[in-house]
């Protein structure tokens, strides 16, 4: 396979960064070509609002690394998605570039959207400083999955596993139990190929 890992965080050695290594890792292990893109290293220019790319189905400000990671998600076979909670959302980098990337992962139609993605599958993971169940109660990291989850059921991808890591304050390292849950997200994208390949 084909996978794409979008790294939302800022901290290119915090637990978001950590986690998704250890999926790079697995995947790698497995054969699978995998390529990490840090959002906060991409220049992507604010949306405009102007709603042209619906029509046109492509965005009209100048190309910059928006359209580049598009082109990825296009060819890649799965994508992973990791961010820190800023808010109970993602970071802005990360939104903006989502924000530039609607007209290449949904189409309009006159009743109900037009995935665009279908038929890739999605992992999401997110961390936060609220501990466990505050993270799920106060929708911090909950939040920032929900964001993501928007942007991947739009677009049409099957997402086969969320991770939610809460309490990074007082507990910053990863535990094995967390690496143990990367691994296992990685390989759920495998058991879902075995089976459509056996649909055959």
């Amino acid at each position: 396979m084909n996978i794409l890992i979008i790294n939302g965080s800022p901290r290119k050695k915090g637990l978001i960064s950590q986690m998704l290594s250890i999926m790079q890792e697995e995947a790698e292990t497995q054969g699978d070509t995998v390529e990490m893109v840090y959002t906060n290293d991409l220049t992507v220019k604010p949306c405009a609002g102007c709603m042209a790319c619906r029509a046109k189905e492509k965005c009209v400000l100048a190309e910059d690394d928006s359209q580049r990671v598009l082109k990825m998600m296009q060819q890649a076979d799965a994508i992973i998605m990791g961010a820190p909670c800023y808010w109970g959302n993602i970071p802005g980098q990360m939104k903006l570039m989502f924000d530039r990337q609607v007209y290449g992962m949904m189409r309009d139609t006159n009743r109900f959207p037009e995935p665009l993605m279908k038929g890739k599958k999605c992992i999401l993971i997110s961390t936060c400083t609220t501990p466990w169940p505050w993270n799920i109660l106060f929708k911090q990291s909950r939040g920032a999955i929900r964001a993501m989850r928007e942007i991947a059921r739009y677009a049409g991808f099957k997402i086969v596993s969320t991770i939610e890591r809460g309490g990074t304050a007082m507990h910053p390292e990863l535990t094995e139990k967390d690496k143990q849950k990367c691994r296992k997200a990685i390989n759920k994208l495998y058991i879902i190929k075995i089976k459509n390949s056996n649909d055959y």
